[in-house]
């Protein structure tokens, strides 16, 4: 047993830890949890715990059932919302009764992914900016809390308590925020982590839905990740800002140069305009993430790059003054309801195959994207992501770097479990449609 076990084990006896919680993803991005009691912690360390894959969606058939929940020491913490029992969890790589990581794992999907960059020297980086909405309930008819808009305070931002207990909780989970603010619609709000590495990042974002939800629960309302709860409203994404390291060093950094972007950074944005349409099925999931994905608001809808514009797909933060380590590229298309495991990964893959295959990297568009005519944008190369998720599914499943990056299994049942949602949305009558035709037709 590794020293960082053996310091859970003295943790959990120290603290009289009651529970230990062991978390791990399904292939939709759901937490599945089971607890177990410290005197088991030894044997799940050792051998795992035992589960039935079949009754997870995406994972096991039924008669390949058993899998086993290994978990991973680095990721243990104390729940600061469990007061009344010391109550700590730990995430878990899940796999096979032979002890193989399992393929339908996400956090294995991203690892493997992460294996790939390593190969080629790199390290890969994430920083999530988490968009989420608060409401008085989770009722069909959102009641917002507040109509405050972009960074305002008191008294319109009347949750500012609720994100302070947040930031609270998340700190004491061991997940560092840079930043916190009121976003542009009502009742809608921003908690912005600071970047690590992708796979820790991607717990920290299971997490820190989690909290966000128990602490506003506690206050007796009702926190949500659907990516356009609100009609006349900007729904929530979760733009993503990416690196590769190669040691300590950013491989993005390159004095001199516009924007301070090296050679290494320009394909791997080019990799990621290439083939994001391709990915538009994984980074944005849902049915509901095409409501964002429309004209008239923040959210990116044409495949375009820029250097400081909001509108672009990637975007190139400014660089701070001094600090190399700064230098990133945004991916804004996101939204903060997919799965950070798989989204990662899709999108490493794409900036992988740009440096491997060497893209060349588009001319900037510098306009404003959302006011260039039809022609404008044709001239400008900048294509339309996909519109609905019916579209994004086509284009992914026609994807060799997307079915090579999830692997066969996540990418056959994503694929599937997708195209049933599509077709249950397509057999679903709308209000707006009662509303619109049932009193002329």
């Amino acid at each position: 047993m590794n020293k960082q076990a053996d310091y859970v084990l003295r943790t959990v006896e120290e603290r009289g830890i009651r529970f230990v919680r062991l978390w791990f993803t399904d292939v939709q991005g759901f937490l599945k949890s089971v607890a177990i009691s410290p005197a088991e912690l030894e044997v799940a360390f050792e051998e795992g715990m035992t589960f039935d894959g079949s009754a997870i969606d995406g994972y096991a058939r039924v008669q390949e059932a058993d899998m086993l929940a290994r978990p991973d020491p680095s990721t243990f913490a104390v729940l600061p919302w469990r007061t009344e029992q010391q109550v700590a969890r730990m995430f878990c790589d899940i796999v096979t009764p032979d002890g193989e990581p399992f393929n339908g794992d996400p956090r294995t999907v991203l690892k493997r992914n992460l294996d790939r960059a390593a190969d080629m020297g790199y390290t890969f980086y994430a920083a999530p900016e988490l968009e989420f909405f608060y409401f008085e309930d989770a009722g069909p008819n959102p009641k917002v809390l507040d109509r405050g808009g972009y960074f305002d305070l008191t008294p319109l931002d009347v949750a500012q308590e609720y994100r302070r207990k947040t930031i609270n909780a998340l700190e004491q989970l061991g997940i560092p925020i840079e930043h916190s603010h009121h976003e542009v619609a009502p009742s809608q709000h921003e908690i912005i982590a600071r970047y690590t590495d992708a796979l820790t990042m991607s717990d920290n974002i299971m997490t820190s839905r989690l909290t966000v939800k128990e602490v506003a629960l506690q206050h007796g309302i009702y926190a949500t990740f659907m990516p356009k709860p609100l009609e006349d409203y900007d729904g929530s994404g979760m733009h993503l800002h990416l690196s590769l390291f190669e040691g300590d060093v950013n491989a993005f950094h390159e004095p001199g140069t516009p924007g301070e972007l090296s050679k290494v950074g320009q394909a791997f944005i080019a990799g990621l305009l290439k083939h994001a349409a391709e990915i538009t099925a994984v980074t944005n999931q849902w049915v509901n993430s095409y409501k964002r994905l429309v004209g008239g608001f923040d959210a990116p809808i044409h495949i375009s790059w820029a250097r400081n514009n909001q509108s672009a797909l990637v975007r190139v933060p400014a660089v701070k003054k001094g600090k190399p380590t700064s230098v990133r590229v945004e991916y804004r298309a996101a939204d903060s309801a997919c799965n950070p495991y798989l989204a990662l990964s899709v999108l490493l893959a794409a900036g992988l195959a740009g440096i491997k295959e060497g893209y060349e990297l588009p001319p900037e568009v510098a306009a404003d994207v959302a006011r260039l005519t039809p022609a404008e944008l044709a001239a400008a190369g900048a294509k339309r992501l996909p519109e609905t998720l019916s579209e994004a599914l086509d284009r992914m499943q026609s994807s060799d770097l997307v079915a090579d990056a999830l692997g066969e299994h996540v990418f056959d049942w994503f694929l599937r479990n997708k195209r049933g949602e599509w077709n249950r949305y397509q057999h679903h009558v709308s209000g707006f449609e009662l509303d619109t035709y049932l009193p002329i037709l």
